[in-house]
C-alpha cells in the first residue's frame, strides 16, 4: 500500500494585515503581522503604530518617503521602501516576525 504525501510548507501561513486606513482593525483584527502605508492620505500613521505596540504586535512600515516619513519613536522599525520587490517584502516581514518572538 502507497500513501501520497502531502508537500508541507518549512513555514506556517501568516495572517497579514495591511493597514492603509483601519485604526479599528489594528485594534481588533487578528492577524500575525501588519504592513503600515506610511502615507494614510495625509492622517497620520503613529496612532494604528501606537495601538499594534500596545498589542504587542508585529508590523512594517511601507513608504515611498524614505527614513523622514516615519513617526519618530519608530525608525528602528523594519521598512519597505516603495516600490519593493515580493524578495525585500519577504525579508521585511521576516525580520518583523523574527524581532517580535523577542
Amino acid at each position: 500500500m502507497t500513501s501520497a504525501m502531502q508537500p508541507q510548507s518549512a513555514t506556517p501561513a501568516k495572517r497579514i494585515l495591511v493597514v492603509e486606513d483601519a485604526l479599528d482593525a489594528a485594534k481588533n483584527a487578528d492577524f500575525d503581522i501588519a504592513i503600515l502605508d506610511v502615507n494614510l492620505n495625509g492622517q497620520p500613521i503613529s496612532p494604528v503604530a501606537d495601538a499594534l505596540v500596545a498589542r504587542g504586535m508585529p508590523f512594517v512600515f511601507a513608504t515611498g518617503y524614505g527614513e523622514r516619513g516615519l513617526p519618530e519613536p519608530y525608525r528602528d522599525r523594519p521598512t519597505l521602501k516603495k516600490p519593493f520587490q515580493m524578495d525585500g517584502l519577504k525579508q521585511m516581514l521576516q525580520i518583523a516576525l523574527d524581532r517580535g518572538k523577542n
